[in-house]
């Protein structure tokens, strides 16, 4: 058992230490769950799956991934980077066209179906090279140890069930805010929100290609 534990542990830590930093998406994922927390839990979920693909791809082609993907990281971060901006871009228009106590002029949109709103996060959240980069540094790093079937599938475990377990307590903070805060606060929060997803986009950019 202590076999299996110890790659685990090194699977949670490295889940939790490419969850944990607050980025564009935890920042996109709190406001998911502020307006619609069915639909967030569903992007969580697309977000930890990400991380998941990811690290079992650099777990079996570790200093392959490092390779290719280094070469073209720079122009991957640009495009991740343009989709970011135009989303800030949206949301902060959005939040200006309507004062923030009047009523809104139709019937508010329904939440995005789950599978909608899992397919959007994973292919926002597969934009960024740097987890792939970071899971293959990690498993090249370990060399043959997670190569194996028990040892790899232990730290993929790890890693899943700990961006799972980060990403869906984000759901729950952004939940619990969005009932909890008046419409004022709310709008204002959205357009913050915005703001640091942009700041985030530009700081993913550099340095340019």
């Amino acid at each position: 058992m202590s076999e299996l534990t110890t790659p685990a542990l090194a699977g949670a830590a490295a889940g939790l230490g490419v969850a944990m930093p607050m980025g564009a998406m935890s920042v996109l994922l709190l406001q998911e769950a502020m307006r619609h927390r069915r639909a967030a839990v569903a992007a969580a979920a697309g977000i930890a799956a990400v991380d998941l693909g990811y690290a079992a791809l650099a777990t079996a082609l570790g200093p392959w991934v490092a390779s290719h993907v280094h070469p073209v990281e720079a122009w991957v971060r640009l495009v991740s980077a343009a989709i970011l901006l135009t989303i800030a871009a949206r949301g902060l228009a959005t939040s200006r066209r309507r004062p923030e106590h009047a009523p809104p002029p139709h019937p508010p949109a329904p939440p995005a179906p789950p599978a909608k709103a899992f397919a959007r996060y994973v292919g926002l959240t597969a934009l960024n090279p740097t987890t792939a980069l970071y899971f293959a540094a990690l498993t090249t790093a370990q060399g043959a140890t997670l190569r194996t079937g028990p040892a790899g599938a232990a730290f993929l475990l790890g890693v899943g069930a700990a961006s799972l377990l980060w990403q869906q307590t984000l759901v729950t903070l952004g939940a619990l805010a969005g009932s909890r805060i008046s419409d004022g606060a709310r709008a204002w929060t959205f357009r913050l929100g915005y703001g640091l997803v942009a700041a985030y986009a530009i700081k993913i950019a550099l340095p340019l290609p």
